[in-house]
């Protein structure tokens, strides 16, 4: 008996082995894809928006700048909007993907502007029809655009964070010089966000679970020698981002920019951070600038695109990568950068 049972026991075991030999190997999770873009004229063609299609975003975010209205006059503000509405390729993305957004200046209403511009509030309401947002969503009540969602796929979270950097903003300091628009103001007063959303954005990183914190700011974190906005015309106010993102324990934060009519990567690497920060600016949905002929960025990584494009991310719910890519026409790759978090 011993031997017959050690026999029905060995080719137990075979048959087992060979059935766990034959079953296929599982595909890998797909990665969670996001494009976003900014600088955007509907009155330009709009050649982007069948690439970005066909790109198979899970959300399109807008980066600010959708429209350039540069008005105080809410009629031509809507006019503005209802433009970009009926763009056709846009409306075929809005029929597919979930639209997020925050504004920047010239869909704000005031080049450059900040707290100072008078007709915010209802500048305010004209953005959040665009994006379809609810009347009962907080943003319809609350001073400034600013808000986060929450992604799920494949077993691993997203979390996308909107900034305002015009509502609450103060005034920046202009050149005096002329040889640049702006200045960095040393004096530590100031803020880009203003303390209600400093709070919340705190509250947003250090509670987040997710396995990717997005940062959407319309303007540029790290780039801060071109003179023109940026956070870097505030440094206390951008050391004080980097050090939230840093204490928080936030995990996978990316930092995504537009405003510069240029696309570029730039990265920091710091003993304080617990891993490099990235600025992925994304600039130039419909025109660019084409006479772009070089400005000093020490974070750049790989090179400027001046043309038009728009930025998508590969995020990895298995391994953790995030593939950063700037897009052009035909789908056409103009640069790309990998980030392991």
């Amino acid at each position: 008996m011993r031997s017959q049972y050690c026999l029905w026991t060995a080719v137990l075991l075979m048959v087992g082995c060979q059935t766990r030999q034959t079953q296929p190997e599982q595909p890998p999770a797909p990665d969670f894809v996001i494009a976003f873009g900014s600088c955007n004229r509907s009155e330009l063609p709009n050649t982007l928006w069948d690439d970005v299609l066909d790109a198979n975003p899970h959300v399109w975010i807008w980066g600010g700048d959708i429209v350039y209205a540069d008005t105080d006059s809410i009629p031509l503000l809507r006019q503005a909007f209802r433009r970009q509405d009926s763009v056709p390729g846009y409306v075929a993305l809005r029929a597919q993907v979930p639209i997020l957004g925050t504004w920047d200046d010239h869909d704000y209403g005031l080049n450059d502007g900040g707290a100072e511009f008078q007709a915010r509030d209802s500048s305010q309401q004209v953005l959040l029809d665009f994006l379809g947002v609810a009347a009962s969503d907080p943003r319809r009540l609350r001073p400034g655009v600013y808000h986060s969602e929450t992604f799920r796929h494949e077993g691993f979270a997203v979390k996308i964070i909107l900034l305002d950097t015009r509502y609450h903003r103060s005034a920046l300091t202009p050149d005096t010089t002329g040889t640049k628009r702006y200045v960095p103001n040393t004096s530590g007063k100031g803020t880009m966000l203003g303390e209600a959303q400093w709070r919340w954005l705190e509250a947003q990183l250090r509670s987040s679970r997710a396995d990717f914190n997005l940062v959407v700011s319309s303007v540029q974190v790290l780039s801060d020698q071109h003179g023109f906005e940026g956070w870097g015309n505030m440094p206390h106010e951008r050391d004080r981002l980097l050090r939230l993102v840093s204490q928080s324990g936030a995990r996978g934060v990316i930092l995504l920019s537009g405003d510069r009519h240029i696309s570029e990567f730039s990265r920091l690497e710091a003993d304080t951070l617990r891993y490099p920060i990235v600025d992925f600016t994304s600039s130039g949905l419909t025109h660019v600038y084409s006479g772009f002929s070089g400005e000093p960025n020490p974070y750049r990584v790989g090179e400027v695109v001046a043309r038009q494009s728009f930025g998508l991310l590969r995020l990895s719910p298995k391994t953790g990568m995030a593939q950063m890519e700037i897009v052009g026409d035909s789908s056409k790759v103009l640069a790309s950068l990998q980030q392991q978090y």
